[in-house]
């Protein structure tokens, strides 16, 4: 608990400080590093992908269960960052959020949808008392009907936004300062798919200053020709490794 003048508010979710600060939901915000990981996620000229590394604790557990990608929808998926029993928490609701606007329109829930919703429900946690802000970052990612390709990021206090490129973990600020220089010089994000998922794996290589097996990594993708949320494979990720090793 803080001390001093802001001895006691960080307490209860609903009371600000005195300094005009929610000490709940800003611990919310640390929770999301404390997995230790990197996500990014990058918009292309029409794919998306979104990347996170993948660490399997335990040599009794089985690899393939350890996952920070999940699919909302067919055509919508994301990547999550920070707790993952809260990501599950939060993946389900959206899928069934997801459904129920299929459902009730007869068309799948478009992706600023998803993360809309998905912001309003984050929001209201940090309102309630009998609630707590979920201790994680979604990156939310599909190529839309009208729009082409769309990347979106929610945080624990309810705040979403649309992205050319973004990052979220421990090592978010570095990731975001490598994609800003790669932006500058293409600021109409015109890359193909392929420069798309290489520029994902180089900003986690380059932030994190390892070289990465294909079994360390996590990436999946969404393009205009397959609009659906699709997990590479481990062979198609030491494909992409390959391409990259050669043109270094």
């Amino acid at each position: 608990m803080s001390r001093g003048g802001s001895a006691g508010f960080d307490r209860l979710i609903s009371i600000f400080s005195p300094q005009g600060r929610l000490h709940q939901v800003e611990y919310a915000f640390k929770a999301v590093n404390a997995g230790g990981l990197t996500s990014v996620g990058i918009r292309g000229k029409d794919s998306c992908a979104v990347i996170t590394q993948k660490k399997v604790p335990d040599k009794l557990l089985v690899p393939g269960t350890v996952t920070h990608l999940f699919p909302i929808s067919d055509n919508v998926g994301c990547v999550m960052t920070g707790m993952l029993a809260d990501a599950r928490s939060q993946v389900e609701r959206a899928r069934y959020e997801a459904a129920e606007f299929k459902y009730k329109y007869g068309y799948e829930m478009p992706v600023d949808q998803v993360a809309r919703r998905i912001a309003d429900l984050a929001q209201l946690y940090t309102q309630h008392a009998s609630m707590r802000p979920l201790g994680v970052s979604m990156i939310v990612c599909g190529v839309d009907e009208e729009l082409g390709p769309q990347l979106y990021k929610v945080d624990p206090a309810g705040y979403f936004i649309g992205y050319k490129a973004t990052s979220a973990g421990v090592k978010s600020q570095e990731a975001a300062n490598f994609l800003e220089k790669k932006i500058k010089k293409t600021p109409e994000c015109a890359w193909s798919f392929e420069e798309t998922v290489e520029l994902a794996i180089k900003t986690l290589r380059d932030v994190l200053a390892v070289d990465f097996k294909p079994s360390e990594i996590e990436i999946a993708v969404v393009t205009a020709d397959n609009r659906k949320f699709r997990v590479l494979s481990e062979d198609e990720v030491e494909e992409f490794l390959n391409a990259i090793a050669e043109k270094d």
